[in-house]
């Protein structure tokens, strides 16, 4: 069983800021394929990134790309998501995922564990 858990978020102004942490247990962290993943009220959870865990190969959404990063810690267990230019449009709960068989990044249904979400609200 794996274990997620985000840190990180907050509050912040447009143009902001935030790096997001997820720390994992329960696995072999450098097995685990780890995607990022947010949710707006009322709207459905979509994808934001994901890190290979094989080659770190890195896909992103369109409509982030350019302005996060992730990456991953894998001595400490941890991966990251650096978000900079921020925008109202980007309030959510942001959720770290893992998959421990890779089955494609940007579906949610594809993720095996996911933790409880981090807030993050962007204010103008």
């Amino acid at each position: 069983q794996v274990q997620l858990v985000e840190s990180g978020g907050g509050l912040v102004q447009a143009g902001g800021s935030l790096r997001l942490s997820c720390a994992a247990s329960g696995h072999t962290f450098s097995n685990l394929h780890m995607g990022w993943f947010r949710q707006a009220p009322g709207k459905e959870r979509e994808f934001v990134a994901a890190i290979s865990w094989s080659d770190g190969g890195l896909d992103y959404a369109d409509s982030m790309k350019g302005r996060v990063t992730i990456s991953r810690d894998n001595a400490k267990n941890t991966e990251y998501l650096q978000m900079n230019s921020l925008k109202p449009a980007d309030t959510g709960v942001y959720f770290c995922a893992a998959q421990t068989t890779f089955r494609g990044n940007r579906y949610a249904q594809n993720y095996d564990y996911w933790g409880q979400g981090t807030q993050v609200t962007v204010s103008s």
